[in-house]
């Protein structure tokens, strides 16, 4: 007789079965253990940047670059135009004050001094005719006056003469009356004479004065032309060294047209760009530093450009103390300038991390060094080299620096020595 056997609870089937649920479950809470806050990551230690916080002295300062230009630079404009008839010296030729340069040639202003040249001798001519005529009529007054004065006198002496006889009625009336009409005419005439004398002195005087005006205006003329033809030969307007010579022979030059410039050698300034964002913030007596040859030298600003220009402004410094030897027109150095006096504060390197989080936050290593926690922290001030940590951190813990673009959402690392 057949027994009946027990039927099997665990069978092939149901664990296969059992083992499918189990691992589909282990796999959702190892995705919701991944994926939720306070999730762990597995790191190895040699792909961190792990730095420690420090105590230091901390100086706001942003990099910059300058180029190096002379203190002071004097534009050649040609102050007549004509056509570039010699070149005397050639570009980059150390230059004395009033040593010619080139000579332009203008048919126009020299033909306008000659006539204002001969227009000066007319009226220079004109000047000794009015002059000698004045002289000739003073003469022939003069003379009408000597008349005059001789008529006088006769008139004056047979009325006296008269004057007695009638009274002592040696002649008649008649006579006495003429004599004395005779005289009171020549003392009128003698009058006439000095008032007609006196007015074509004074006529004469205005002439001159007008004439000499005149002749002062065509000669004022006449230097301001012969200036403007001496303009025409260039000449340096200071010591130092001519650049960027535009100037060929034969070559027509405009009125105003740049013809070059003169460099003062005595010494240079940096020309330097500063991005738009900190423009509030620069001003005349700013400080910074620059690496040349390998020494330091400090420079300060000097004149700040406010035109903005594709996002940029632009600054003058100069060297202060000490001046680097050796430094040509053109060189570009690269400037630290401070945007604030030294103070001390806690201190982290710059790094990666603040792209991702702002700055807000950062990982902190454990005391054994295994693990990294996620801590909230507040950064200030930043320089090229470190960020200035306000809140969250103290001096000596150590944190992770580099970028935790593949980190994910995860709030712990897992430091794994190899």
């Amino acid at each position: 007789m057949d027994k009946v056997l027990p039927k099997k609870k665990w069978n092939s089937k149901r664990i296969t079965t059992i083992a499918f649920i189990a691992a589909v479950l282990l796999l959702i809470s190892a995705s919701f253990y991944f994926t939720r806050g306070g999730s762990k990551l597995n790191v190895e230690s040699e792909r961190l940047s792990i730095a420690e916080v420090k105590e230091g002295v901390f100086k706001e300062f942003i990099p910059v670059n300058g180029i190096i230009l002379p203190i002071t630079s004097i534009y050649l404009d040609a102050l007549e135009g004509g056509i570039v008839e010699e070149i005397f010296v050639e570009d980059g030729a150390v230059m004395k004050k009033g040593q010619p340069i080139l000579r332009l040639a203008n048919t126009d202003l020299q033909l306008s001094l000659v006539n204002q040249e001969t227009q000066v001798y007319n009226l220079i001519t004109q000047m000794q005719i009015a002059k000698n005529a004045a002289q000739q009529n003073t003469i022939t007054n003069l003379n009408q006056m000597t008349d005059v004065e001789n008529q006088l006198k006769e008139a004056e002496r047979v009325y006296l003469l008269n004057k007695k006889l009638y009274e002592s009625k040696a002649i008649g009336r008649q006579e006495y009356e003429q004599s004395k009409n005779n005289y009171d005419y020549q003392v009128a005439k003698r009058n006439l004479a000095l008032q007609t004398i006196e007015q074509d002195k004074e006529s004469a005087s205005q002439q001159l004065q007008q004439a000499q005006q005149s002749y002062n205006g065509s000669q004022y003329a006449l230097q301001v032309m012969r200036k403007k033809v001496n303009d025409l030969i260039v000449r340096a307007p200071i010591d130092g060294q001519l650049t960027s010579l535009d100037a060929e022979v034969g070559q027509n030059k405009g009125k105003g047209e740049r013809l070059g410039q003169l460099d003062v050698l005595e010494g240079y300034k940096v020309r330097v760009d500063v991005d738009e964002h900190y423009i509030s913030r620069i001003y005349t007596g700013l400080r910074g530093t620059a690496l040349i040859a390998g020494k330091t030298y400090s420079l300060e600003i000097k004149k700040v450009f406010t035109q903005v220009t594709s996002g940029r402004f632009q600054v003058d410094m100069e060297f202060i103390d000490q001046k680097p030897d050796g430094i040509r027109r053109g060189q570009t150095i690269q400037i630290r300038l401070a945007l604030s006096d030294e103070t001390n504060g806690l201190l982290i390197p710059r790094g990666g991390f603040y792209h991702q989080t702002g700055g807000s936050w950062i990982f902190k290593i454990s005391e054994d060094g295994s693990k990294a926690y996620k801590v909230d922290i507040q950064l200030g001030r930043q320089n090229p080299e470190f960020y200035e940590v306000i809140s969250g951190l103290r001096a000596g813990d150590k944190v992770i620096t580099n970028s935790y673009d593949s980190y994910g959402n995860v709030d712990e690392l897992n430091i794994k020595n190899n």
